[in-house]
């Protein structure tokens, strides 16, 4: 796959992930095309020989695979982990609200996410409905709209002329999408709109009486190239869609060579505090699972390596004071590797030299980042996989500007190098890169 194919598969990755039950499901499809074989949760996986297996959780996260030898012959595990979700606006259970002839549905925010890029932006839906036919079990399916089907329009500078000195965004008042007019006195049904969509997309449930939903808000224009050089890529979930595409598709190209995981969690956007959360036992499951005897488990996790792939801040060139000066990544020059005294990260000088040693393996740059004293440090997956498994890990990214808005920024050039770099830890062997405590 060269660079330009790389950016293709990654807007279409994107395009067809609006929400994370749909990033789970493109990543499955993904590797059933590869030749992974599913495994159920709720299935024994006793006997599992050489191959390539993944399972999902909650439609939502997802762990995949590949033993290069059988089970009682491998003594670690080349490991990545990225998270599936990002900062948006969910739809309330009861959204609709009827007000001066506008339907308006009720939302709340989802993560951290920057409030004023949603206003102006034509908007669509899409998430997981539960629905059940005539005399038949509960069904989950997904849906997408595809098409804007809602705006959350700006109050006009003439009734707000503080707006560019003084504005607030009050989330319960002002973040409330209009997705039609209507001449009726009642409210009009938001589940009779989501029943037509699902009979749109899924014939099948041509009885179906919808029971619930997970809904989300996303912004419909696509990703897309940028820049008098085209050197800048711009979209939406980019932190941290980049990290997941890149994992599965490193992992694909493993062949089997090596046995190596992946595991994209949901939830680290409102603390990864869930079943499908990376602080709660997903990984831990499936490696009991493999490794059911806890001092052999212990053996394999000691001399694995836990790669936490989570976009990272480049330096803004018009907030240049934000950052510490002395540590400045810069777009198109490599992925990041970041570091924090406070286990913000979970990188040191040993998981953080492997890393850089990796880089140096695949022929690509590599950076650094700290967060200046004075300000607060956001967090990743890894210092909760590393506490929950006690793995040695490193933290990375893709350096990218406006992270948290409804579209970001990157270089056109950190992704495919980041994709490099995971092709060489997932298929290279180890000889150059072997360290006393880690063998990986």
């Amino acid at each position: 796959m060269d660079q330009p194919t790389y950016l293709d598969n990654l807007f279409s990755y994107i395009k067809q992930s609006p929400t994370s039950l749909h990033t789970v499901a493109t990543s499955a499809a993904l590797l059933n095309g590869a030749g992974f074989q599913r495994l159920l949760e709720s299935d024994s996986w006793n006997n599992l020989s050489p191959g390539r297996y993944y399972a999902v959780r909650n439609d939502t996260s997802l762990i995949a695979f590949t033993l290069a030898e059988p089970l009682e012959s491998i003594t670690l595990f080349r490991m990545a982990g990225a998270h599936t979700d990002s900062p948006a606006l969910r739809i309330k259970p009861n959204p609709g609200q009827l007000r001066h002839g506008y339907l308006r549905l009720g939302v709340e925010v989802y993560g951290g996410a920057l409030l004023a890029p949603w206003f102006d932006r034509d908007l669509s839906i899409a998430g997981r409905v539960s629905w059940q036919g005539k005399n038949s079990p509960l069904q989950c399916s997904l849906i997408d709209f595809q098409r804007p089907v809602a705006i959350i329009p700006s109050l006009a500078i003439h009734l707000d002329r503080d707006a560019n000195t003084n504005r607030t965004i009050d989330k319960q008042n002002d973040l409330v999408p209009l997705v039609m007019l209507s001449e009726e006195k009642e409210t009009p049904d938001f589940r009779t709109i989501l029943t037509q969509q699902l009979l749109q997309e899924h014939p099948e449930a041509a009885t179906a009486e919808l029971i619930d939903f997970d809904l989300y808000l996303y912004d419909t224009q696509p990703a897309g190239r940028v820049g008098l050089n085209n050197e800048f890529i711009t979209g939406p979930r980019l932190d941290n869609l980049i990290s997941c595409h890149t994992l599965v598709q490193g992992l694909i190209k493993n062949q089997i060579r090596r046995t190596g995981l992946i595991v994209l969690n949901d939830h680290e956007e409102v603390g990864s505090v869930s079943t499908a959360g990376a602080q709660g036992p997903l990984l831990a499951n499936v490696l009991e699972r493999l490794f059911p005897e806890p001092g052999r488990r212990q053996e394999v996790i000691a001399g694995s390596l836990f790669i936490s792939a989570d976009n990272a801040h480049a330096v803004h060139p018009n907030f240049a004071a934000k950052h510490d000066p002395e540590h400045l990544p810069i777009l198109n020059q490599g992925p990041v590797i970041k570091v924090n005294a406070n286990q913000r990260y979970a990188t040191n000088s040993l998981t953080g030299g492997l890393f850089r040693l990796l880089c140096r393996k695949a022929g690509v740059p590599c950076q650094q980042f700290v967060m200046r004293s004075d300000l607060a440090c956001g967090s990743t997956i890894g210092p909760l996989t590393a506490a929950e498994l006690g793995v040695p890990t490193v933290d990375i990214g893709v350096p990218q500007l406006a992270m948290h808005s409804i579209r970001e920024t990157a270089g056109h050039l950190d992704g495919w190098y980041l994709l490099q770099t995971m092709i060489t830890f997932f298929t290279e062997p180890d000889a150059g890169i072997r360290c006393p405590e880690i063998n990986f």
